[in-house]
């Protein structure tokens, strides 16, 4: 615990300008409610030609709210209040008042999982990162919540995709078409 306040402190205390503030508190907006990653996969599943890959965009939507639910389901459950540092309010307001884990980390996190394959990792998670820096940088989050966010989110999306590979794979079995449209990764 003493390790997360030292380190909450030290992003809030370092690298700040008003610019970078500005900057990192319009892209943390975006991340509310997962709206960002629901968009992308909206768009791709409007604008995608392929319907395989359509299918995939959407099952990438729903792995996100799934994240977001249960990311919810763990915040009540744990119920750990934000960080209070004094002389450093937040830079941001939030939709809670409970930390653990970070929502945005959690949906950015299953976002990248499910999106892969889809569209390109490394700029995927790129933004999973940023998103889930910008929550202890903006004072609303420990680290530690940032980090179970970003594992709770994989392994929303590993198991997603298990289960949406086992759907596949039985329904492709019982019409006997073994060649199948590709697994969405």
């Amino acid at each position: 615990m003493a390790l997360d306040h030292r380190l909450l402190r030290t992003m809030r205390t370092r690298g700040h300008d008003c610019r970078l503030e500005r900057a990192l508190t319009t892209y943390a907006r975006l991340g509310e409610h997962a709206a960002a990653w629901i968009a992308l996969g909206l768009t791709g599943a409007t604008f995608d030609r392929d319907p395989a890959r359509r299918r995939c965009w959407l099952r990438g939507c729903t792995t996100v709210l799934a994240a977001y639910g249960l990311n919810f389901a763990v915040k009540l459950a744990v119920r750990r209040p934000r960080p209070e540092l004094p002389q450093l309010p937040p830079l941001t307001a939030t939709v809670s008042r409970l930390s653990f884990p970070s929502a945005h980390a959690t949906t950015s996190f299953a976002a990248a999982s499910a999106y892969r394959g889809l569209a390109p990792a490394g700029p995927l998670y790129a933004a999973a990162v940023l998103f889930a820096i910008t929550r202890p940088y903006l004072g609303v989050h420990y680290p530690s919540d940032v980090v179970a966010g970003a594992v709770l989110g994989t392994a929303i999306a590993r198991a997603a995709a298990g289960i949406a590979d086992r759907d596949d794979t039985g329904a492709r079995s019982a019409v006997g078409d073994h060649l199948g449209a590709p697994a969405c990764r």
